[in-house]
């Protein structure tokens, strides 16, 4: 994948930086396996704003993908075609199974038209196959791992993601997150073996506001540039910065500041944070 440059015909191309959509099949995505996404500009059911900068953009539909990839265990499948998702940084691919059915899955690097993929606790530890931790040998990369057996994949899902398994640490299986923490996950849990496509992704340059509103982005107003009933950096004369840490809206620490809950019961499956704190030291600090 190669980022694409325009001649600098007008002032916006000549900063815009757009992947250049190569490794793509010139295909449209499957109409039984997508379906209608509902927009609701971030307001919840009363009618208030959650999310602060979103609403509009094009309209897009959804790509039902097989993040648990457990229904077809055992079946020799076909990549069909490599697709682009309007929902995701990441590509996804289209898989043909032997027994004639078709599901969407995430796409890995390198993975191509004709390849042939399976899933299951007899499957290979090759590009595209899913199976559990267990099987899979230390010091591979994987990505669309699963916090609990049989949830479906929650890690490492974005453009460029992946994880490393580190090792077993008696029936637990350490694997390493993408942020550097190295957590303990079941032996049952699922991954698929690769990186998410798409790695170009972070150098994408937009090149003008217009392009992030036609993906339902939309212009934030800076804290300290409202009243002091609308943020708390509100107020003051002129450009004051506050005067206090940098919050949100509702008064959270926006930069810096632990937010995790340090009695949580899942921090005992955190073998190193992503700060390098091991856990005895959390639990010490704690």
């Amino acid at each position: 994948m190669a980022i694409k440059s325009f001649r600098p015909v007008t002032p916006s191309l000549r900063h815009t930086r757009l992947v250049e959509y190569v490794e793509l099949t010139d295909t449209r995505p499957n109409k039984r396996l997508t379906e209608g996404k509902r927009r609701t500009g971030c307001r919840n059911n009363n009618g208030r704003m959650t999310v602060a900068g979103r609403g509009g953009g094009h309209k897009r539909r959804l790509r039902i993908v097989d993040n648990k990839r457990n229904s077809h265990d055992g079946i020799q499948a076909l990549v069909h075609s490599i697709e682009y998702d309007p929902n995701r940084t990441g590509f996804v691919a289209l898989l043909h199974y032997d027994n004639g059915d078709k599901a969407y899955i995430i796409a890995a690097h390198g993975m191509q038209k004709g390849l042939k993929v399976m899933s299951g606790d007899k499957a290979e530890p090759r590009l595209g196959n899913c199976l559990p931790l267990k099987n899979i040998p230390q010091g591979l990369t994987v990505h669309n791992v699963e916090l609990h057996p049989g949830k479906g994949g929650q890690i490492a899902r974005g453009a460029g993601s992946q994880c490393v398994v580190a090792g077993r640490d008696g029936e637990w299986i350490n694997v390493q997150l993408p942020s550097g923490e190295v957590r303990r996950l079941h032996p049952d849990c699922r991954a698929t073996i690769g990186q998410v496509s798409n790695l170009d992704n972070m150098n994408v340059s937009y090149g003008k506001a217009g392009r992030r509103r036609w993906l339902g982005l939309k212009p934030k107003s800076r804290g300290v540039a409202q009243n002091p009933v609308d943020h708390p950096l509100g107020g003051g004369n002129d450009r004051t910065g506050g005067g206090r840490v940098p919050v949100d809206k509702h008064g959270n620490p926006a930069k810096g500041s632990p937010t995790r809950k340090p009695r949580k019961p899942s921090n005992a499956l955190i073998v190193r944070s992503r700060r390098g704190v091991t856990a005895t030291a959390q639990t010490t600090t704690a």
